[in-house]
């Protein structure tokens, strides 16, 4: 138990004010800690999309945001483990942007606007969609472990799926939307394809996954 008796005078105001907003003092250390991880994410998430990841680095970071390397070590093991936190960020950015597509469409066009939804999605965030597909990270989809936001970003694709009634396994049929729209998002960011055709490609697609 703290009491002020113990404490520097410092100390004590600062467990004063803390009893008198009714906040723990752990409360506010993990209130701080967490606010210090945001920080440390957000920032490296401003670097790489505006420098690419390899301009990521700890030294960077504590000079961005003036936390020693230390500090940042201290919520980030590595900056694989820094690359995955934005990640997982990413993840629920995207499960939500395709759940508002999905949502503001008719069921009939559901898939198109989920799919061009995923398109704008990776072209307005390379960095981060790098993060999320492209780089080593420990995170896995279709496993017992598989963390939320994936799990709801994927969900999302899975009921695009099911508004086209198809009696065709949709998981597989899933999987395909998936696996045709990275390539089109790695082809297009690599300028194999012509430009201002992907409502056009959507369509086809979505037309071939139609029963």
């Amino acid at each position: 138990m703290l009491t002020p008796s113990s404490r520097s005078h410092n100390s004590a105001l600062e467990y004063l004010a803390v009893l008198m907003s009714g906040v723990t003092i752990d409360d506010r250390r993990q209130r701080d800690r967490t606010a210090q991880r945001l920080l440390i994410t957000l920032t490296a998430r401003t670097i790489a999309e505006r420098e690419g990841w390899a301009a990521v680095t700890t030294r960077r970071l504590s000079t961005e945001i003036e936390y020693s390397q230390p500090v940042i070590y201290k919520h980030f093991s590595s900056l694989d483990d820094l690359v995955e936190a934005v990640a997982l960020d990413g993840f629920d950015e995207l499960a939500a942007a395709l759940e508002s597509a999905r949502s503001d469409s008719a069921a009939d066009v559901q898939l198109a606007a989920v799919a061009l939804a995923y398109l704008d999605y990776a072209a307005e965030h390379p960095a981060l969609y790098d993060a999320m597909f492209t780089r080593s990270t420990s995170l896995r989809f279709g496993t017992d472990e598989t963390p939320p936001p994936l799990a709801a970003a994927y969900a999302q694709l899975r009921a695009a799926i099911d508004s086209v009634s198809d009696p065709r396994d949709p998981e597989t049929l899933t999987e395909v939307l998936w696996s045709a729209l990275h390539g089109l998002v790695a082809l297009s960011r690599a300028g194999r394809l012509r430009a201002g055709r992907e409502a056009e490609r959507v369509e086809l697609l979505a037309r071939s996954l139609q029963p």
